[in-house]
C-alpha cells in the first residue's frame, strides 16, 4: 500500500462517476475523504456507501464562496487536508457560432474558476500546517485540441494545463506537489446518457472503433481512479508540474493504421 494512510483528501465531484471511484480508491489505501457533491441527499448516500473513513459536503462550484467552504470542511471533519482532487467539471456540447458569453461564463466558472480557488485554499492550509500537499486537477485530452461541439470545455480544460505548471513552478520548494491529468474517454452514467442520446446502443463502450480505443473499449473510473492514488502519494514524489495522459494511445505523432 502506497503512502496514503491517513492522509486527509477532498475529492470535488466525487458523489458518482470517476470522483466516486476516486474516493472509493483512497479509502481502500487508508486515507481520508471529503466527499463532495451539489446536494446533501447525494453526498449522504455516497458517503454511507463508501464507509467511515469519509465525511461530506455539498456545495455549487459555480459560486466563488464554495472552494473555502469545502477545504474548511475538510479540515475540520479530519484535523487537516494534506491533498486536493479538482474532478468536478462540466461538458455542455455548443456549436460554433453560437457560444453565448453566459455559456461561456458558466464552464469556465466551475471547470477553471473552480479549481483555481480550491487550490488557493488549499494551499493557505497546507502552508498553515507546514507539511507541504499534493493537488491533482482532472483535465482532458481535450485540452489539446477538442471537438468542434466541446470548444468552450476544450478551452477550460486548456487552462487548467498552464493553471497546473504555473502553481507547481511556484511552490515546489514548499513541498506543495501539483500535477494534472488529461482523461481519455472514459465511461460513466452521464457519459453513457450522453452517448445514447446521441444514438449509440446500449453497451457501446465495450464496442469502440480501435481508432479510439485501441483495446475495444473506452476506460473505466476506477482505472482513473488507480493513476490519482499515485500522484497524490509519496510514491510519485517529488515530480510536479507534469500533465500525464490518462488516455490507450499517444496523442502526439500517432500513426493511425486504421480510420473507422
Amino acid at each position: 500500500m502506497r503512502g496514503l494512510a491517513g492522509k486527509a483528501i477532498l475529492v470535488t465531484g466525487s458523489t458518482s462517476g470517476i470522483g466516486y471511484a476516486m474516493a472509493e480508491r483512497l479509502v481502500a489505501e487508508g486515507a481520508k475523504v471529503l466527499v463532495h457533491g451539489q446536494d446533501d441527499a447525494h453526498v449522504a448516500a455516497a458517503c454511507a456507501k463508501l464507509g467511515a473513513s469519509t465525511q461530506g459536503a455539498a456545495g455549487d462550484l459555480a459560486e466563488p464562496s464554495t472552494a473555502q467552504v469545502l477545504v474548511d470542511a475538510t479540515v475540520r471533519a479530519f484535523g487537516r487536508i494534506d491533498g486536493l482532487v479538482n474532478n468536478a467539471g462540466i461538458y455542455p456540447r455548443g456549436v460554433i457560432g453560437e457560444t453565448t458569453a453566459a455559456f461561456f461564463d458558466h464552464v469556465f466558472a466551475i471547470n477553471t474558476r473552480a479549481p483555481l480557488l480550491c487550490a488557493e485554499a488549499a494551499i493557505a492550509a497546507f502552508r498553515l500546517q507546514n507539511s507541504g500537499g499534493a493537488i491533482v486537477t482532472v483535465g482532458s485530452i481535450n485540452a489539446l485540441c477538442g471537438q468542434s461541439d466541446l470548444t468552450v470545455y476544450s478551452m477550460s480544460k486548456g487552462a487548467l494545463t498552464t493553471m497546473t505548471r504555473n502553481l507547481a513552478d511556484a511552490l515546489g520548494q514548499e513541498r506543495i506537489r501539483v500535477n494534472a491529468l488529461n482523461v481519455g474517454w472514459t465511461f460513466t452514467a452521464n457519459e453513457d446518457a450522453t452517448q445514447q442520446r446521441e444514438g449509440r446502443e446500449p453497451g457501446w463502450q465495450n464496442n469502440v472503433s480501435p481508432v479510439f480505443a485501441p483495446t475495444g473499449r473506452i476506460m473505466q473510473p476506477d482505472e482513473i481512479a488507480a493513476h490519482t492514488a499515485f500522484w497524490l502519494s509519496d510514491d510519485s514524489a517529488p515530480v510536479s508540474g507534469q500533465i500525464y495522459e490518462v488516455e490507450q494511445y499517444p496523442l502526439i505523432g500517432r500513426n493511425r493504421t486504421q480510420t473507422t
